[in-house]
């Protein structure tokens, strides 16, 4: 599991013992934004969301500018060391489409979510191939 940001800024050495990476994006989220999910959403994200000060609730739609710059360096330094290795995302972010779609962008294998979202996951895959190809 890729949860830290010092494990996307080491992964070409975990790598070198992985069978595979699987992105928990939601620690990953809240360890690279430095505040908890439940704090967050409890306490000011909505005012940060109705002030527009972001655009998205970053537990629900992946953060592409910083956590979503973390993984991709995990995935380039991964497959340096270990061309082949299977990578991952799981949790929330693995059922919504325009995640998936961000996965699929920087060569993400799987993705792993609630049952309920799987559906919308293997659609949101579909589009991503069909659009980008691969």
């Amino acid at each position: 599991m890729i949860e830290v940001p010092r494990a996307c800024a080491t992964a070409d050495k975990i790598a070198r013992e992985a069978d595979f990476f699987s992105f928990d994006t939601n620690d990953l989220t809240q360890t690279t934004l430095g505040f908890s999910r439940d704090d967050a959403e409890g306490k000011f994200l909505q005012a940060y969301l109705q002030q527009k000060i972001i655009t998205e609730n970053p537990f629900m739609v992946l953060d592409r500018q910083g956590v979503g710059k973390l993984m991709q360096m995990a995935v380039q330094l991964g497959r340096q060391t270990k061309p082949d290795l299977p990578i991952g995302i799981c949790g929330e972010h693995g059922g919504e489409p325009s995640s998936i779609e961000f996965c699929h962008l920087i060569g993400l294998d799987f993705a792993s979510c609630s049952p309920y979202r799987v559906s919308i996951a293997q659609l949101a895959a579909a589009q991503a191939t069909v659009k980008h190809g691969r």
